[in-house]
């Protein structure tokens, strides 16, 4: 029986690795959909900020420096429960401010979907809404290639690359930085190439007016746009990736930043997984499209490193066991080096990125006790704010001891 139990898992696995290989191939192939030619949208950059003056001016400041037309686009921050300056530094900064308050129902999908059903006439002045996080840095060419891609025919949301924008700051961010050209390039690229949806990631994000209007934002979970894009999926709507519509956010350095993310993050999945796989699975059962079948195995493929975990806790048993099933757990060990490798190269990351990877066996054992810690339900259960670097400094020089004459 237990026999029987290692090689279904193993199996499982495996399985899933030779997937993520396939993604890497197709995503080698992808093309984006976009409209060059058409007349730039007007543009809503909507901003949910909650308690983020020290970051909010630098974010709209670089909304401002964009390459898009000033007058085809306008800055709109969500104050949602802040209970510092954020609002007013984002006035004096030109952005339109809508501010809520409401502590019980708390969030980054609350606060857009409180928006979005009570400023419609807001949205309606506008072709498309891009959502923007409050301490992204936007490329200058972004706005151009979101408006490209909403102007596609087939296109009703597009989600362009969110990186980090402190990869050299530890080896945490230079590994976040080489997950996230995994994540969120070669997976989003390597779905829309074969028919399936991009997904998406909760920054850099747009949509076609029409669309936010007939939905609002009915995701309410920690992992609001994971779910979101499950939800339009099933629906029959696709998420198009844009590589070119660049955004860049400042990633977890410290330990205690990573903690809280992660759980966030990675919870959130396991919730989205159990309230929408069924739903992807009947979808694909009725319809036989690929993109169901897509939209599930995004949802069961484990974080890269817990993956790579078992695989080798599993090729270890089956050397030591001389079980059959060792040469297959060693393709798809080697099949998960592909995977990361192809995003590597497709994005150009640079040598130190590459260097940083010796780093990925440490990330990996911090990552056993958070792992543990999920599976006996101490995941996240509602959206926790990431605690910023220049926000850490600050409390730490504030509790430091006064220095003595």
């Amino acid at each position: 029986m237990l026999a029987w139990l290692f090689a279904l898992v193993s199996l499982l696995l495996a399985g899933i690795s030779l997937y993520l290989v396939i993604l890497a191939a197709a995503a080698c192939f992808f093309k984006k959909k976009i409209a060059p030619q058409a007349r730039p949208r007007k543009l809503a950059v909507v901003v949910p900020a909650h308690n983020e003056a020290g970051q909010i001016v630098a974010t709209i400041g670089t909304i401002r420096n964009s390459s898009y037309p000033a007058t085809a686009y306008g800055v709109i921050v969500i104050a949602d429960n802040c209970d510092d300056a954020t609002a007013t530094e984002a006035r004096a900064a030109g952005a339109e401010v809508f501010e809520r308050s409401d502590l019980v129902h708390r969030g980054k999908g609350q606060a857009l979907d409180w928006f979005l059903r009570n400023h419609a006439d807001t949205v309606s002045a506008y072709d498309g809404v891009v959502v923007v996080d409050a301490d992204t840095f936007i490329d200058a060419n972004f706005l151009l290639e979101i408006s490209a891609s909403l102007s596609h025919p087939e296109v009703a949301v597009v989600q362009g690359f969110y990186g980090a924008s402190n990869p050299a700051e530890s080896w945490r961010t230079a590994l976040m930085e080489a997950a996230l050209c995994v994540f969120h390039h070669v997976r989003p690229a390597g779905r829309n190439r074969l028919g399936g949806s991009a997904g998406l990631k909760g920054n850099g994000m747009a949509f076609r007016t029409e669309t936010l209007l007939e939905y609002g934002w009915p995701a309410h979970s920690v992992v609001e746009d994971l779910e979101f894009g499950t939800l339009l999926l099933l629906d029959g709507i696709l998420v198009h990736y844009n590589p070119d519509a660049v955004v860049r956010a400042e990633m977890a350095a410290t330990r205690k930043q990573a903690e809280s993310q992660r759980r966030r993050w990675e919870g959130g999945r396991l919730e989205v997984l159990g309230k929408l796989a069924p739903s992807l699975l009947r979808s694909w059962i009725a319809k036989r499209q690929f993109r169901y079948f897509d939209g599930f195995m995004d949802l069961l493929i484990p974080p890269l490193s817990a993956l790579v975990l078992a695989l080798i806790a599993l090729f270890i048993v089956a050397l030591l066991a001389s079980s059959t099933m060792a040469p297959l757990l060693g393709f798809a060990l080697a099949g998960s080096a592909f995977y990361v490798f192809t995003g590597l190269v497709l994005k150009h990351a640079p040598p130190a990125i590459w260097l940083y990877l010796a780093a990925a066996p440490f990330l990996i054992l911090w990552k056993i006790p958070l792992y543990l810690g999920m599976l006996k339900g101490r995941g996240a259960k509602e959206w926790v704010r990431t605690q910023r670097k220049s926000e850490i400094t600050r409390d730490s020089e504030t509790n430091s001891p006064a220095p003595k004459n």
